[in-house]
């Protein structure tokens, strides 16, 4: 067997041990999906009515403005999915360095490659299985799209690639923290981005200095290009910036992690 016939192999074996480890706690993929759903659940109905009714240019009407809401926040809260499952992620592999487990996998006869990709395809599974519940959820409260099939392929495509990239991310912020705990948190600001962006109001109503932010951080031209998509809005260059913080943040955060994984393991 060739070297990448061998990678292929140990990869798929420890993806089953991820997947094994979600089918026995099925609790954290509905705790992780759960915070989105109650953001969801909350905006929609407590500020709904008032946000809508101003992204709609003041236009009342019975659950008029709260129509409108839903329309516009639903891809901010796909990107609070995804990064849930980020922290998901670096929870995961915290608790395997800190047990002990990765230092016994270094002295296995398996490729070292696998062990961080059977944690990222595992945690793209979880995605995936989160914004199917996140969406349903927005379907259930009344969101509704126009878009055909490619246009959902697309969106879907965007919020993978994205996914790809925070979870590499997550996997080297696991690996960096000291304690479970510390990794729980370090993935935090991740979970804040769709909130200094334009995930839950237009950046053009915020202060100067948060809209400078606001503009040039990486979720904002993913949740454009996600919200043109899925409703029809403009996209412009959103969808270029998306799809180049994407790559920019996967390549970064695999390169970390395997420098991280390639290191000689330090006392804890």
């Amino acid at each position: 067997m060739s070297a990448l016939t061998y990678a292929v192999t140990d990869s798929a074996t420890m993806l089953r041990r991820s997947l094994r480890h979600m089918m026995r706690y099925p609790s954290m993929t509905l705790m992780l999906a759960g915070m989105p759903v109650i953001f969801l659940l909350l905006f929609v109905y407590v500020f709904g009515g008032a946000l809508g009714a101003g992204i709609s240019g003041g236009s009342g009407g019975s659950g008029g403005g709260r129509g409108d809401y839903i329309a516009y926040v639903t891809p901010g809260i796909l990107l609070m999915a995804v990064a849930a499952v980020a922290q998901g992620t670096a929870i995961s592999v915290a608790m395997d360095m800190t047990e002990g487990i990765i230092a016994r996998f270094r002295t296995m006869s398996i490729s070292r490659a696998s062990v961080l990709t059977g944690h990222v395809v595992g945690s793209l599974i979880q995605t995936v299985i989160t914004i199917g519940i996140v969406i349903g959820v927005a379907l259930l409260v009344g969101f509704r799209s126009d878009a055909g099939p490619l246009e959902w392929l697309a969106a879907f495509g965007i919020l993978v690639l994205l996914a790809f990239g925070v979870i590499w991310l997550s996997v080297a912020l696991g690996m960096v923290s000291k304690s479970v705990e510390t990794a729980s948190n370090l993935p935090m600001p991740l979970t804040l981005l769709p909130f200094l962006g334009s995930g839950f109001v237009p950046t053009d109503s915020m202060p100067t200095a948060l809209r400078w932010f606001a503009d040039i951080q990486p979720f904002t031209p993913v949740t454009e290009t996600l919200r043109g998509l899925i409703t029809g809005t403009e996209i412009g260059d959103s969808a270029v910036l998306a799809v180049a913080w994407s790559a920019g943040i996967a390549v970064l955060g695999y390169a970390w992690s395997r420098k991280l994984y390639n290191r000689d393991p330090a006392p804890r």
